[in-house]
């Protein structure tokens, strides 16, 4: 059952949230998670578009520190004993234990931590140095504004780990190959970049010099922290899915892929979006049949890559995929032959 607190901040979205765009208005990720905190009350969950909506309305439950994490994260409670995870810059500086948590202090909450992962993840803030949970900050509001999205909650948690661990494995000269470094580079390239970012903040913040690869690393939690929001991405299955399709349908055609040419990218895009429906499991319906006898007639090269696609799928996964979806493959996959025979 949800306590008192979930269901007015519940209510509050249902009430509020302006029907209109606009920065204050919540995101699609966050009305989900608010669903779904409905039907599971220890789900831990961060809305900070929930979160600045309901201070000035719900801070009458005076929210006492618990525990100071750092300077940057403070473990709360309120009258009712009910724990959160609040994040700010300086919120834990000169505090302590028993003191009111200071309302313009926090932009950030997580709630609640009664479950066992949620407490791993608060031992997890416990040990991390502080500088990783700003670098962590500072690259998660990054990736959302250039990824123009939210990003699941949990990447706050791993990525400030992933940090802290990739930092110590440099210095110990531990050097992990990233076996997807190329497909992550060339099919993710935003979350690249931001990687790119990312990388050069960190390395600059603690004196190092970490490699390029580390950059892709990075990515994959970006890539792991999207999606439909229902649940993380796998970052290394999916790159190895797109990998794979895409090295066959080169081969195959007996061609050079230009990662900057526009019909590359758009092919590109087209598999990314066809292998989260696959692992999804919400690929296209067959609803018409006589498209797919058309694109069937009309591109007979194109469509016996697409089964080649398809029959590679069924080896590896056990399952099929419907005609609808090779259907738009055969459309792709063509348009890379027509570019091609005109080079």
């Amino acid at each position: 059952m949800l306590q008192s607190f979930d269901r007015k901040v519940i209510a509050m979205i249902n009430e509020h949230v302006p029907k209109g765009n606009g920065s204050a208005r919540c995101t699609d990720y966050e009305k989900t998670t608010l669903s779904r905190l409905e039907k599971n009350a220890s789900a831990p969950l961060i809305a900070s578009c929930v979160f600045q909506r309901m201070k000035s309305d719900l801070w009458e439950h005076t929210l006492q520190i618990k525990k100071v994490l750092n300077s940057s994260v403070v473990l709360a409670e309120d009258g009712e004993k009910k724990e959160y995870i609040l994040f700010g810059k300086g919120i834990g500086y000169g505090q302590k234990a028993g003191n009111t948590v200071e309302e313009n202090k926090a932009d950030q909450m997580f709630m609640p931590i009664e479950n066992v992962k949620a407490k791993e993840f608060l031992n997890l803030l416990d040990s991390i140095p502080p500088l990783y949970i700003e670098l962590t900050r500072e690259i998660v509001t990054y990736a959302e504004n250039k990824l123009k999205t939210t990003l699941n909650s949990g990447i706050y948690f791993t990525l400030m780990d992933h940090l802290n661990f990739a930092v110590e494995r440099f210095k110990k000269k531990i050097n992990l190959t990233n076996r997807v470094y190329w497909e992550i580079k060339n099919f993710y390239t935003e979350e690249f970049e931001i990687g790119m970012f990312a990388l050069k903040l960190v390395n600059e913040a603690i004196g190092i010099e970490m490699p390029k690869e580390e950059a892709a690393n990075i990515a994959f939690h970006l890539i792991n922290a999207q999606g439909e929001r229902k649940e993380s991405k796998d970052g290394m299955k999916y790159a190895k899915m797109i990998g794979s399709i895409v090295n066959l349908v080169r081969y195959t055609l007996n061609i050079n892929m230009d990662t900057e040419n526009i019909h590359y990218t758009r092919f590109i895009t087209h598999v990314k979006f066809f292998v989260e429906r696959y692992y999804a499991d919400t690929m296209l319906e067959e609803k018409d049949n006589v498209l797919f006898k058309q694109i069937a007639n009309l591109y007979p090269q194109a469509m016996a890559v697409a089964f080649k696609i398809r029959h590679y799928i069924k080896q590896v996964n056990g399952s099929t995929i419907p005609n609808e979806e090779l259907t738009y493959l055969a459309v792709h996959i063509h348009r890379l032959i027509s570019y091609h025979q005109l080079k």
